[in-house]
């Protein structure tokens, strides 16, 4: 296994792999840049930042924004409102969405290339296959990732492992991700959320929708979607799924 890291969407992305050639982690690097220099409003000439001031219209923007739009859009109407592609100013904001699609598109890549790896960006992650140990060469074990204790960032709650179709995991939490999640009067009861699904997308957005529609959203999308969520309340209550429970191991602090 090989480890790579680089820069990208004002955070990390860590990939594990089987080995890659230099110019196929290449192709991953511009796929992550080509999304940035499109749909990050920090930058003065995407094409979102340009929608935002009116200088391109969202007819004129371009396939890639039209469909990650319409893609956004359909996850609101799903999710009732709990995720949206909309700003409280009503300024057209992707961030929600883009980060998951761009880690679905390089996971399209590796896929095309190796048969195992992990990656990771700003804390979603996407998998592929085994973890063969350096310590146990030839030992195959499913990927392990870390929960975050949303209390202390730099501890961890639990650990996963992702296995079967479970694939993809992504994590809510005002004090990563307040740029993007506007709160409706249920919201105060999680402080953190991760979902556990097959897709990196459907986890991203399920995650940030829950945050925001609290315990009646988590409710329903368990009920509508093939996921697993833990959850944190406000008040330290730990709450998981049964697969998880399974799965799961908490991290003590000695």
């Amino acid at each position: 296994m090989v480890v790579h890291t680089f820069p990208t969407m004002g955070t990390v992305a860590s990939l594990r792999s089987a080995p890659l050639t230099s110019a196929v982690l290449t192709v991953i690097e511009r796929s992550f840049e080509r999304t940035e220099r499109v749909f990050s409003l920090y930058r003065h000439d995407s094409a979102l930042s340009r929608i935002a001031r009116g200088e391109l219209s969202l007819r004129s923007s371009g396939s890639e924004v039209l469909d990650a739009y319409a893609e956004a859009l359909d996850w609101r109407a799903r999710t009732g409102g709990n995720f949206t592609p909309h700003r409280p100013d009503g300024t057209i904001d992707l961030s929600g969405i883009v980060k998951a699609i761009a880690i679905s598109d390089a996971g399209e890549i590796l896929d095309a290339n190796c048969d195992s790896w992990v990656l990771s960006v700003g804390g979603d992650v996407l998998v592929r296959g085994f973890d063969i140990g350096e310590d146990e060469p030839g030992v195959a074990a499913p990927w392990h990732c870390g929960v975050v204790d949303p209390d202390d960032r730099g501890g961890l709650l639990g650990v996963i492992a992702l296995t079967g179709q479970r694939r993809a995991i992504a994590t809510s939490g005002m004090a990563e991700r307040g740029d993007h999640i506007w709160r409706t009067d249920r919201a105060e009861e999680f402080s953190q959320v991760s979902v556990i699904a097959s897709d990196i997308v459907t986890a991203d957005v399920l995650a940030t929708a829950i945050l925001s529609g609290g315990r009646d959203e988590l409710d329903r999308a368990v009920d509508a979607w093939p996921i697993d969520v833990v959850a944190v309340t406000r008040t330290g209550e730990l709450l998981a799924t049964p697969h998880i429970r399974s799965e799961w191991t908490p991290v003590t602090v000695a």
